[in-house]
């Protein structure tokens, strides 16, 4: 053990140690991994929704993701629509044989939409609703409508322009 002289007394003493490296969590890096985990739940419940019914949910697969149609008419319920995740794309039918589409992100706070019904694409992060029609706001937060996306229907399928 090295000595080392206390100054002005002449008196020799153990030179002080370092603190062995630390190994295994600390109290800080175990709060801070918490609240990580805490952040990507909340991340990963916005982008939950009712994918099951009718009206919402994620298709198409490797053909809408090659750039091919996204779906068939006939899957897009008259007053209704379908999400379609992977594409950032809601598309409606608000009347018989009238199809439009819109981005998926709330222009509120550019959360992702999680169902269409009665009328309206809902944002279930802040209550926002939008008009299948138009995209126009129906109830806010938000103040903008959604964004347009073109859509190309023919032969009973529907892709993106």
């Amino acid at each position: 053990m090295a000595q080392e002289t206390a100054p002005g007394t002449g008196v020799s003493a153990p030179a002080p140690q370092a603190d062995p490296p630390r190994t295994g969590s600390t109290r800080r890096g175990i709060l801070v991994g918490a609240g990580l985990l805490g952040v990507a739940g909340a991340v990963a419940a916005c982008g939950g929704g009712d994918e099951t019914s009718g009206a919402s949910g994620s298709g198409g697969g490797a053909q809408a993701a090659a750039g091919g149609v996204l779906a068939q008419t006939g899957d897009i319920p008259v007053g209704g629509g379908k999400i379609f995740k992977d594409r950032e794309v809601v598309v409606t039918q608000p009347a018989q044989g009238e199809f439009k589409a819109f981005s998926t992100k709330c222009t509120h706070r550019g959360c992702p939409v999680t169902s269409v019904q009665n009328g309206v694409i809902r944002c279930e992060c802040h209550g926002s609703t939008f008009s299948i029609a138009d995209g126009s706001v129906q109830s806010g937060p938000a103040d903008k409508p959604l964004p347009a996306k073109q859509i190309i229907v023919e032969g009973g399928g529907i892709k993106l322009a």
